[in-house]
């Protein structure tokens, strides 16, 4: 659900970068392996994987990730989520010193950057900490990376911690009933953007990879190498968009399940945007938890209008204007029988650019709703993100058009509220603080969270660093 246009895997038997496998191809995992490409990746005991959402040069093979790059200590693949801020300067100052890109993806300029020899790294062994502490100097966010290197991976999370990036551990099968889980052994160590992955390979959520933390990761250990703080008095900014839409709802962040926040979200939404209505209904399936909240909170039935064609990729993340206006003809159905002759409030988790919403409030008055609310668990998004989704220019934004000062008639609906941006930052970080002062007295000083923030540039156009040109 992170990424439908490409996916790739780089798998190393442990003995020798130079045996790396790599197999990468357009379009979703399941049609870019096949038995065959598989078996060939198998022989090896360690890999890493990549699916991509093009934010940084445009959707091609070339692009694909994870990248390899010949270093002078081997080879070494890293696979990245997020967008670098400087990456226009990096590409010049790469070119500059004679390095030749090959993509136009700035996650290329991560593999060329952790391929310069640090200053005092000797011929005979490599420093990779230094590499990556390079690396990290050269650009502040936004990056969560996994480096695969002969037997070793090392995830690192930028110092904002903007992009997610957590640990599993795998269990063995015999433990997999939860009898003696805690005193089990470790079978081996898995990363991902969102927890939610691990459960379907066997593996338990371990913890989060802290912003700016380094950490090293072998066949039966875990290890934190370096911790690289931000500039003093700068929070932490996790990107405030993975709670409203990008993530699953059963994925970890900071601490809590995603599905909580957008429950509190819907929850704090009933109380900022009341209205007289029969029932509370969603466009499924991100805003679920939202409407559920808000329902339960304004005393209303939850009841389901629409069906989802599951057959169908995420809307939002198409590449182009003209793929996610033909997602969204396909991708829902009508449930007539339990909304016609009612007043419904529909909750959605964002409107981006208005493409989704208008084409369904239209289908819900065809098909008998007496009226259509609609009301919004975040707040308008009026900047475009450069950290690594997909919100390019401010004139696509719903938000920033004329249209939007009339934007219940425009699109049809009787009334349109959103959420205001203090009632969503208090809803995602109710429950942190309290953790954060438990975890930082049980912490070692280099371990502790530091000051919590979150990035809400899209919605107030505050970015955690200068954006560089």
């Amino acid at each position: 659900h992170r990424g439908q246009e490409s996916a790739g895997i780089v798998t190393s038997d442990g003995e020798s970068s130079q045996a790396f496998k790599v197999h990468k191809g357009m379009g979703l995992i399941n049609h870019v392996f096949n038995a065959d490409s598989l078996k060939k990746l198998y022989v090896s005991n360690l890999g890493i994987g990549h699916t991509r959402y093009s934010t940084s040069g445009i959707s091609e093979l070339q692009n694909c990730q994870p990248f390899v790059v010949e270093t002078l200590h081997g080879k070494i693949a890293v696979a990245h989520n997020g967008e670098l801020t400087n990456a226009v300067r990096l590409r010049r100052k790469l070119m500059r010193h004679g390095v030749g890109l090959s993509t136009s993806s700035d996650s290329e300029l991560i593999t060329q950057l952790l391929a310069f020899t640090p200053p005092l790294e000797n011929d005979d062994t490599a420093d990779w900490v230094a590499r990556i502490k390079n690396l990290m100097n050269e650009t502040p966010t936004s990056y969560s990376l996994l480096i695969m290197h002969k037997d070793i991976i090392y995830a690192v999370r930028d110092p904002y911690g903007n992009r997610p990036l957590c640990i599993g551990r795998l269990i063995p099968v015999g433990d997999m009933n939860g009898k003696g889980k805690d005193n089990s052994e470790t079978e081996g160590w898995v990363v991902s953007s969102e927890s939610c992955s691990f459960l379907s390979i066997g593996a338990e959520y371990y913890r989060e990879v802290l912003p700016g933390e380094i950490v090293k990761i072998s066949r039966y250990d875990v290890q934190t190498l370096d911790v690289v703080p931000r500039p003093e008095g700068d929070p932490s900014a996790f990107c405030i968009f993975e709670y409203v839409y990008f993530a699953r709802p059963d994925s970890i962040f900071e601490g809590q399940m995603v599905y909580s926040v957008r429950r509190r979200c819907g929850q704090q939404l009933a109380i900022e945007a009341p209205v007289e209505a029969d029932l509370v209904s969603t466009v499924p399936e991100s805003a679920t938890p939202a409407a559920l909240g808000y329902a339960q909170k304004c005393g209303l039935p939850y009841v389901e209008v629409l069906c989802k064609n599951r057959y169908v990729g995420r809307t939002f993340i198409q590449p182009n204007m003209r793929l996610r206006q033909l997602g969204v003809a396909k991708k829902f159905g009508v449930l007539s029988d339990n909304f016609k002759g009612k007043r419904v409030v529909i909750i959605d988790d964002s409107i981006v650019r208005g493409n989704t919403i208008s084409p369904i409030i239209k289908l819900l008055r065809e098909s008998g709703a007496k009226e259509v609310h609609i009301r919004v668990a975040s707040p308008p998004i009026k900047f475009p993100c450069y950290m690594g989704i997909n919100i390019p220019t401010k004139e696509e934004l719903i938000a920033n058009r004329p249209e939007f000062h009339d934007l219940a008639n425009y699109i049809g609906a009787d009334s349109v509220v959103y959420l205001s941006v203090e009632g969503l930052v208090s809803s995602v970080q109710e429950s942190i603080k309290a953790r954060q002062e438990n975890e930082n007295n049980l912490k070692s000083q280099k371990l502790r969270m530091g000051k919590i923030g979150h990035c809400t540039a899209c919605l107030t156009g505050e970015y955690p660093v200068e954006l560089e040109w």
